[in-house]
């Protein structure tokens, strides 16, 4: 229940990163689109500043949707398949997701030494910054493969989580509804 919670409120630190960065964006965008037009002149660093945060949004973003399972995949095959079939093809989406989880972890480690030397141009930050978001998204979204494929093998995968495309965004809300209101 505790660590549950603790889950749940470190989402909605990530969900609050999200529109953190996305009003962020807006408001530098904007205000520099103003600027430029209006008055002749504009803050050089809001145009870096705006796709460092474009790169944050996007590594959280997809931390999110793959905890409200929002991705994108196609199923017309799974669909089709005898529950064997589905579980064998989910045991295989889960441990490649997982692979490359890892291979993400790895290149993120491998360019730690050169980002945390490189600096941005205007802003004077060290990249690791910036790139070093890797690490969080690459062990975040490989406990969630872990966790999949352990109750996979306990037995504890419903057989619609099997099948893990939604067809809509309204079901990705029903289902992180039902997900909320299961715990």
């Amino acid at each position: 229940m505790l660590m549950q919670r603790a889950i749940d409120g470190f989402f909605r630190l990530l969900e609050f990163l999200v529109v953190v960065c996305m009003v962020a964006m807006v408001v530098m965008v904007f205000g520099n689109v103003v600027l430029r037009y209006g008055f002749n002149s504009g803050i050089s660093v809001s145009d870096e500043m705006s796709r460092y945060c474009f790169i944050w949004l996007t590594y959280i973003g997809a931390m999110v949707a793959m905890r409200e399972g929002a991705h994108l995949g196609v199923d017309t095959l799974i669909k089709q398949l005898p529950l064997r079939g589905k579980k064998i093809c989910f045991f295989l989406s889960q441990s490649l997701m997982l692979f490359c989880n890892v291979l993400f972890f790895m290149g993120t480690y491998e360019m730690h030494e050169l980002q945390v030397t490189n600096i941005s141009p205007v802003v004077g930050i060290s990249m690791i910054w910036i790139y070093g978001i890797g690490y969080v998204v690459s062990v975040v979204m490989g406990l969630f493969n872990i966790d999949k494929l352990w109750r996979l093998f306990r037995g504890r995968v419903p057989d619609d989580e099997l099948i893990q495309v939604m067809e809509s965004e309204e079901q990705v809300l029903d289902a992180a509804a039902h997900a909320k209101v299961a715990q």
